[in-house]
């Protein structure tokens, strides 16, 4: 790559960080001056409207983009899969969807799903998700993973980064067949420990690197750094790491390495490590999940963060509405009866599995039996007590943050990965209730519930943010997030009111309610409530550089 270009990249993406902090200034820890200085960079160049007919127009709806304010009712006009007009006139087309009452927004963008089945994505649709990304963990060969994907099909857009673990993986553990393309795979290496363990030998690293920059030379989105899952790599391992993620100008989407209230092994010491990378590298370090991986330090955490983002750092992060996270029950964050101690919880009934409370004796049974089995482990209930529903507010509303599910994969009773053209998900169908109500469950609680927030703001964080944070590095997201003419038709139409999550931990495959429809690059797969099986429009997102 030439250093012209280089520049190019660099200026674009401190335009894209300015953004994000003019889109949080309205709260009170946005850097307001930061957001002032750059209010006219910050206006897109809006595109005038295309002559009908259309193919598709939506009639009445109450139009809402999060990067110009509009906030009113409008009608949309659709050529094949972009906008092309949007009015206050009368529109024409060869179908129309009367959107009276309803909210006419972008598709939700989630940079989290590691449900990337095709069940899991039929879900996510009813959610209002248009584009789902596995970023935190990614996947590798990244070739392979969209190689199978579009054969496959899917309703809403996918893409994945290159996964670290992965590489780490293959090359500590000589007994485990090459990585797939499957999270299948990764789940198996859960019955290993070396990965998670033990620092990487020179030749090992060299491996490792040598992996993930194929996946970054095959299109991935950047490199999923899930530190926690394997806190025993040395320091130089993640360095090394951000070095290349800087050389192909891509984002590190890391999950910290630990998740403890209490020093030392700290959440707060492992942002401290991200940050530090950031600072040394110039890497766009993005963190996953503030809210639970900050436990309930989130305060100290978020302030440090946010020095750092002030202070010109090229740091992101998101979060999801729930005070409680899901991983592998074999997971590192869990090994020692201690681990309640780090989580700031009083014992091992906050674990769940298949919503039921767990002992540490049947914890201490599934890591032995089945590392790989996916338990829930509450750290905040906000719904309980008023001081653990101002820690999720702290971490939600963080200023720039996206909104990002970290969707599970779908299991069975048995603990089998729910795939294949499955619909509707069966009735034993187990996952964290994040993985289909977030995005409803965010609208509902901090727009009309908490009143938070107004629903541009709202939008901004359901799908312009992730936008931001991805676009200098994987220009096709610039035409996502936005309704404007010109941009991707991604559009989820919901009714306000009856927005609402409808998962519970106790019953966590029931659909959000009220998305009346949803438009993928122009094509509609949820009609009237109605999921159209057939129709299967989404396209890969993907780093297209060499």
């Amino acid at each position: 790559m030439s250093d012209s270009m280089k520049n190019d990249i660099d200026v674009s993406k401190r335009s894209s960080m300015k953004k994000l902090a003019l889109g949080a200034a309205a709260l009170p820890l946005a850097s307001v001056v930061y957001a002032e200085a750059d209010k006219l960079e910050s206006k897109p160049l809006l595109m005038p409207n295309e002559k009908g007919p259309f193919d598709v127009v939506i009639n009445n709806g109450r139009v809402v983009d999060p990067e110009t304010g509009l906030d009113a009712v409008r009608n949309v006009g659709l050529k094949g899969k972009r906008i092309a007009a949007i009015s206050t006139e009368k529109l024409e087309g060869k179908k129309v969807i009367d959107a009276t009452g309803l909210i006419v927004a972008p598709g939700f963008v989630d940079m989290h799903a590691h449900g990337q089945q095709l069940p899991a994505a039929r879900a996510q649709a009813f959610d209002g998700v248009t584009t789902a990304l596995e970023m935190e963990s990614g996947l590798l060969p990244i070739g392979k993973f969209y190689d199978d994907t579009a054969s496959e099909g899917r309703p809403i857009n996918y893409g994945a980064s290159v996964a670290w673990t992965f590489a780490r993986v293959m090359a500590k553990e000589s007994d485990m067949p090459p990585a797939d393309g499957t999270i299948t795979w990764f789940q198996k290496a859960f019955t290993k420990t070396n990965w998670q363990k033990d620092i990487a030998t020179d030749a090992e690293l060299d491996s490792i690197l040598k992996d993930v920059e194929q996946g970054l030379k095959e299109g991935g989105l950047g490199i999923g750094v899930n530190a926690g899952y394997a806190p025993g790599y040395g320091h130089k391992e993640y360095y090394e790491l951000a070095k290349l993620a800087k050389r192909y100008d891509l984002p590190t989407y890391t999950h910290v390495r630990y998740a403890n209230g209490s020093e030392p092994n700290s959440s707060f010491e492992a942002y401290q490590e991200l940050i530090s990378l950031a600072a040394t590298t110039g890497a766009h370090m993005h963190i996953c999940h503030l809210n639970s991986t900050s436990v309930r330090d989130i305060d100290d955490c978020a302030d440090l963060v946010q020095e750092a983002i002030d202070k010109g750092l090229p740091i992101t992060t998101e979060a999801y509405p729930y005070g409680a996270g899901s991983t592998a029950v074999g997971a590192a964050l869990f090994n020692g009866p201690d681990w309640t101690e780090r989580f700031g919880v009083p014992d091992a009934s906050y674990m769940e599995a298949n919503g039921k409370p767990m002992t540490q004796n049947k914890i201490d049974e599934l890591r032995e039996t089945n590392p790989g089995e996916i338990v829930v482990i509450h750290f905040l209930k906000p719904d309980d007590y008023q001081e653990d529903l101002r820690m999720m507010k702290r971490s939600v509303l963080f200023p720039g943050a996206a909104i990002a599910s970290d969707a599970m994969p779908w299991m069975d009773a048995k603990g089998a990965l729910i795939e294949g053209d499955v619909w509707p998900l069966p009735a034993d169908a187990f996952a964290h209730p994040r993985s289909i109500g977030c995005f409803a469950r965010f609208i509902n609680k901090y727009v009309l519930d908490y009143k938070s927030i107004s629903l541009v703001e709202a939008m901004e964080r359901t799908s312009l943010n992730a936008c931001r944070i991805i676009e200098d590095a994987v220009p096709q997201m610039r035409n996502k997030g936005r309704i404007q003419v010109g941009k991707d038709a991604d559009i989820a139409i919901f009714n306000l009111n009856e927005f609402k999550d409808m998962a519970t931990f106790t019953a966590p495959n029931l659909l959000s309610v009220g998305m009346q429809h949803v438009l993928v690059n122009g094509q509609t797969i949820i009609e009237d409530g109605e999921l159209d099986l057939a129709a299967m429009p989404g396209q890969p997102i993907r780093n297209l550089q060499k």
